[in-house]
């Protein structure tokens, strides 16, 4: 069961906002589509700031991808919107009106957002069907898993999703079995089984094969189709093949937003990556 939804919050008008440092900063501007809404986000640790009056929307089944050096603040940013790290101030909401810094990691996940992270993490011990099924569980815990059956619409609902990431053939194999690259699928497979409307992938493509790479790039976008998607990623040419917006963060912000082309190009870009 999800957490009751409370606070809502209507689209509002562009309108500058003063921070408790007595700073103003541009609220961004809603249009009712968004499922991600962050503004003035400031985290600080020991007196760095990872992130620095952070401003970001994300629309609903969009793909979204977040570059920017090391050190720019793209994990933290992910650590605050699935409850890891509560910043100093700011406001983070999913679906126009839950106001995520009231809930803990494990009640925002059941809200509906999913994390990965870049080392695959999956039941290497037991078939590929099978971590479908312990996924498919969610609240109800591995217990109930191992000791229930499941029917057929379910077995149906694992076997298109194992289709759909081309595992189906190794469906009775061992996860430890499969190449990094079918590890990487299957944990995005997991995620999916639990039904998130946001998805967060961290350097989804580190360490595949150009066709692994290629093959991602096309399931992100299948799965963008019906599901919100951020990645974080620095590879810049599987960011080209994600063909979608782009969101370039340096020292806590966003510097620059808009297509491959466009980022590449900007001034501020190219100083913050080449160092001029």
């Amino acid at each position: 069961m999800r957490p009751p939804v409370t606070m809502p919050m209507s689209p509002q008008p562009q309108e500058t906002i003063a921070n408790a440092a007595g700073a103003t900063s541009m609220a961004p501007l809603l249009t009712g589509d968004e499922i991600l809404y962050l503004d003035g986000v400031t985290v600080s640790f020991d007196g760095f700031r990872a992130l620095n009056e952070l401003s970001l929307i994300v629309e609903a089944d969009a793909l979204r991808a977040m570059i920017g050096p090391n050190g720019a603040g793209k994990t933290t940013m992910m650590d605050v919107i699935t409850g890891k790290t509560k910043p100093d101030r700011g406001e983070v909401k999913f679906r126009g009106n839950v106001d995520l810094l009231r809930y803990d990691e494990a009640q925002i996940a059941l809200l509906g957002i999913g994390r990965k992270f870049q080392k695959p993490s999956v039941f290497e011990g037991h078939s590929v069907f099978e971590n479908l099924e312990l996924a498919m569980a969610g609240s109800r815990g591995v217990w109930y898993s191992l000791f229930s059956r499941l029917n057929g619409e379910q077995r149906d609902r694992i076997d298109a999703q194992l289709e759909a990431v081309g595992l189906l053939d190794q469906r009775h194999g061992n996860a430890g079995a499969l190449s990094h690259g079918q590890k990487q699928w299957l944990e995005i497979s997991m995620l999916l089984m639990q039904e998130p409307e946001l998805l967060m992938l961290d350097e989804p493509v580190a360490g595949m094969t150009d066709s692994e790479t290629e093959r991602t790039a096309e399931l992100l976008h299948e799965i963008a189709k019906t599901h919100a998607v951020i990645v974080v990623e620095h590879d810049m040419e599987f960011v080209r093949a994600l063909d979608c917006r782009v969101t370039v963060l340096h020292e806590g912000s966003v510097i620059a937003e808009g297509d491959m082309d466009a980022v590449q190009n900007n001034e501020r870009v190219i100083e913050v990556y080449l160092g001029r």
